[in-house]
């Protein structure tokens, strides 16, 4: 009898065993079931406008058509940290801008452990292409316009301008080269110095997008001309991956996240300002302060990857 008992005692014991191991089991399947379900957002980050360096003034109308470098680190910073983002997908819209704010946008994606997608809209030119280099992968439109690799200069020389105005200015320098351009003649031992400079700044957006694409740097120079691509003819020419608009770029960022089904989207936008919101002011049209920074009249003499053909 107490042999019998035993035995009973002993086979309840192993089945409890089992169930709670089944138990365990089954709870931390729906632990990670349930931990896996929240983490299946995808960023979206917006570059529109002229990209600058600096964040967004929060002055009245003064944030309309560019993109801060500053701002949108931040918000790269704060998708890559956060764990229910598993991708993102850069919305560019851009003539491109500053050399120094698109080599801030584009160091910031290098150091992002996550799949990034570009989502390419009706432009994405010059410091716009730069940026896009850093993506594992770019979805443009077909009519999208593109390229424009290389680097831009403008130097406002208003010499003519004071003459007719009988003014003559006096100008004090530390060297011939500190007043160069400005009020007076724009010399071919200038212009030497200032190639050089463009040349090594030209050299380093060839060498993004030998990185960013994988392709042969002779081949790079020969469409690096500073001439636009329509998406369909940069997808020949391996400047993009794919065509489509930004539901294929969703798409595309989730699957490289492991996201299974819809992915919940997590949009970063720039905070309007009250007068921003009450004029509709948030645009991708450039602002009379936008135009001053995309003809360079702001800082003379400052390089940028820029596409002027808009």
């Amino acid at each position: 009898m107490n042999i019998k008992k035993a035995s009973i005692i002993g086979g309840l014991l192993v089945l409890a065993a089992v169930g709670i191991c089944v138990l365990a089991a089954v709870a931390g399947w729906a632990i990670s079931r349930g931990t896996s379900l929240k983490r299946n957002e995808v960023a979206v980050i917006y570059v529109q406008g002229v990209i600058t360096s600096g964040d967004r003034p929060r002055g009245a109308f003064s944030s309309a058509g560019q993109a801060y470098s500053d701002e949108i680190v931040r918000f790269l910073r704060q998708a890559a940290k956060d764990d229910k983002i598993r991708a993102i997908v850069l919305r560019v819209d851009s003539p491109g801008g500053g050399v120094v704010a698109s080599d801030e946008i584009y160091q910031a994606m290098k150091k992002v452990q996550k799949p990034i997608v570009i989502s390419m809209g009706s432009l994405a030119a010059s410091g716009g292409y730069y940026i896009s280099c850093a993506a594992q992968e770019i979805v443009a439109n077909p009519n999208t316009l593109t390229g424009s690799i290389g680097v831009i200069t403008i130097m406002p020389n208003v010499q003519g301008l004071l003459e007719k105005l009988g003014i003559r200015m006096i100008v004090l320098a530390s060297g011939p080269h500190k007043e160069e351009g400005t009020f007076r003649p724009f010399t071919e031992e200038d212009r030497a110095i200032w190639d050089a400079l463009i040349q090594e700044t030209y050299g380093n957006f060839v060498q993004v997008v030998v990185e960013g694409r994988g392709m042969d740097e002779a081949k790079v120079r020969e469409l690096a001309d500073g001439r636009i691509y329509t998406g369909k003819q940069a997808q020949a020419l391996g400047l993009v991956d794919r065509l489509g608009n930004i539901d294929l770029a969703i798409e595309r960022a989730a699957a490289l996240g492991g996201i299974e089904g819809t992915p919940r989207l997590h949009p970063y936008r720039p905070t309007p300002t009250f007068f921003e919101s009450l004029m509709g002011a948030v645009t991708s049209r450039p602002t009379t302060e936008a135009v001053v920074k995309l003809l360079g009249l702001d800082h003379p003499f400052t390089m940028q990857y820029l596409y002027l053909g808009q």
